[in-house]
């Protein structure tokens, strides 16, 4: 089909195209056997370009030149860099044409708008490349995992007589962060385990989509003291750089309220009790995960009675630069007073987006309470 337009193209314009040594390339290319997908969209957006560069000059009502930045634009959101270039010298070859033909009609600002698109399109299409992907499957493939990320976090269903609230906040806006959560529950014990991953919004978050997989598929398959140990243990498999991982593991029988928890370099679990209507601090301790070799946690057991809640948080709820962690939980607390009058479930967004209000941070807070 695209060979044939090629060939009733006017005679005047094929010779015209002969005498440009790129051009000449590219209508060899286009005559060249069968055309794959990637030529079919080159060829397209080259004949697009074509017909505005010559029918620019005639009327710009019907084909106005600046109608070149989609045929950029569209280039790059679907080819490759190299097939772009190609793309980006027709244009130019279209743009001088036009300057010849009609100098008032292309101006500086035209001229600078255009080098901007191609800019902005070689970057795009730069990379698309290195991912390996074409047109808007990049994109599209950062949204599943998204999704897929923000599935894994949601905690499972809870019998009745318990109740559960995740709030998730990343720095900056981001759909990505290095905190999440992984649960699992069989109906009678449930396993939280919340993980920052050091750093925050995008930065972290492709090491946190690796880990959410792997804590995820961890949890609830060994036993639950060997969790940490296992997690550590992958992770000195890994090698980074980047950083370190702080985690905090919840069991909890749902038949008893009977609860253990184990750190690993996260921020104390607190517990909230209703019959004297105080939060205590969790003293529950441990070295980050992926440092040393033999992970050694000591862990805190409780138990949860009809009214109590037991909150997990991650750092960017209390630390502040230049400020003592301990008095960041202490603020903490004191906002959470607020959420036994107003309901746990009502309260705990809020309290999140007013302790993340001053600080620029990934947030996460896990909220389990017996009804």
């Amino acid at each position: 089909m695209l060979q044939r337009l090629v060939h009733l193209l006017p005679p005047r314009v094929r010779a015209f195209l002969r005498r440009i040594p790129i051009l000449v390339r590219v209508y060899g290319w286009l005559r060249r056997g069968r055309l794959t997908r990637e030529r079919n969209v080159f060829a397209a957006l080259a004949v697009l370009t074509l017909v505005i560069g010559f029918s620019a000059p005639v009327s710009q009502a019907w084909a106005p030149l600046s109608a070149l930045f989609l045929a950029v634009l569209g280039g790059g959101l679907l080819l490759k860099v190299r097939s772009l270039v190609a793309l980006l010298c027709v244009v130019v070859v279209m743009v001088g044409y036009n300057d010849w033909k009609d100098p008032q009609g292309v101006g500086p600002v035209m001229i600078a708008t255009l080098g901007v698109t191609a800019v902005l399109a070689l970057t795009l299409a730069r990379t698309r490349q290195r991912l390996g992907v074409q047109g808007l499957r990049g994109d599209s493939m950062l949204l599943e995992l998204r999704d897929r990320l923000r599935r894994q976090g949601e905690m499972p269903e809870l019998p009745e007589g318990w109740d559960s609230q995740v709030v998730l906040l990343q720095a900056g806006g981001s759909s990505f962060g290095g905190d999440f959560v992984v649960s699992n529950c069989d109906g009678e014990t449930l396993e939280v385990a919340l993980v920052d991953v050091s750093g925050k919004g995008t930065d972290a978050g492709t090491r946190a989509l690796m880990l959410s997989g792997a804590f995820g598929g961890l949890l609830g398959s060994l036993q639950p003291e060997h969790f940490l140990p296992a997690c550590n243990t992958y992770l000195q498999r890994q090698r980074w750089d980047e950083g370190f991982v702080t985690a905090v593991h919840l069991v909890l029988d749902l038949k008893t309220g009977d609860f253990t928890v184990e750190s690993a370099g996260h921020p104390p679990a607190v517990q909230f009790e209703s019959a004297t209507g105080t939060w205590h601090v969790g003293t529950a301790k441990g070295v980050v995960l992926g440092v040393v070799p033999d992970l050694r946690c000591v862990p805190e057991h409780g138990r949860l009675k009809p009214g109590d809640a037991l909150m997990l948080y991650t750092d960017g709820l209390v630390e502040s630069p230049g400020r003592d962690l301990d008095a960041g939980i202490d603020r903490l607390l004191g906002e959470a007073e607020r959420l036994v009058p107003e309901g746990f479930r009502k309260g705990a967004r809020e309290l999140v987006q007013t302790m993340a209000a001053a600080r620029d941070d990934d947030c996460a807070l896990v909220l389990i309470w017996r009804t």
